[in-house]
């Protein structure tokens, strides 16, 4: 009952910064401004500290963000062979499709979590919680600066709300292993790096070079940074 309550509050959360997003789309420099905040500190605070924890008591740390280092390239090339044969939409459906993968990750990591222990599984709960609302925001907003229509990014808006719901849903099927899970975290931190880094940031600078906008990055990783914290 508990994960069921759990995947629905994941869902709403996500569902309700994609709308946001699209309410606010005359101001999607600012958005996008935060939301790239809000990856960078995605991340930064809370997908490489996890993969690091985790993943070293099975790996060295340069093991772990050499796992970094190959999703943040890895990501790079596809980027760079979408961009050579593909149109924006279809590059915009590709950062979407990763987001949603992360999302599905998401949940994989709260079911994980509740094998573990009650305890354990309701603190990744509120970690996923914290950031699926700028998760919302990031979908939408990477569709639309690709010119994606409204249809299509709340298409993929409901897409990335319920893939949380399906990776807490699929843990009732396998256990991953303790070394395969940290590896995991460190690459979606590797793409996370990038989308922010070389997509949302230059993109929301190119359009409105102006210091609300550079501030607006740095509230959305401190928000990000604010909200693990306080959760634990």
């Amino acid at each position: 009952m508990l994960l069921m309550i759990i995947a629905v509050a994941a869902f709403a959360s996500t569902l309700a910064g994609g709308l946001l997003a699209l309410k606010l789309r005359d101001k999607l420099h600012l958005i996008l401004g935060f939301s790239a905040g809000a990856v960078i500190g995605v991340a930064f605070f809370d997908l490489l500290p996890e993969a690091i924890g985790i993943g070293m008591r099975y790996h060295t740390p340069a093991t772990i963000l050499a796992w970094t280092a190959l999703g943040f390239l890895s990501y790079l090339a596809l980027d760079r062979l979408i961009s050579f044969h593909g149109d924006a939409a279809q590059r915009g459906g590709f950062t979407a499709s990763v987001l949603c993968v992360h999302s599905v990750l998401d949940g994989v990591a709260i079911g994980l979590a509740f094998q573990t222990s009650k305890v354990v599984g309701i603190v990744v709960a509120i970690a996923v919680l914290a950031h699926d609302f700028s998760d919302g925001i990031n979908t939408m907003n990477v569709v639309l600066k690709n010119r994606g229509t409204r249809a299509g990014a709340f298409r993929w808006l409901l897409l990335d709300a319920a893939a949380p719901v399906l990776g807490i849903a699929a843990t009732s099927f396998f256990r991953l292993p303790g070394d395969g899970f940290g590896v995991a975290l460190a690459l979606f931190g590797g793409f996370f790096l990038y989308i922010g880094a070389s997509d949302l940031i230059p993109e929301s600078y190119h359009a409105h070079p102006k210091f609300l906008t550079t501030a607006m990055t740095i509230i959305g990783a401190g928000v990000l940074y604010l909200a693990i914290k306080l959760i634990g």
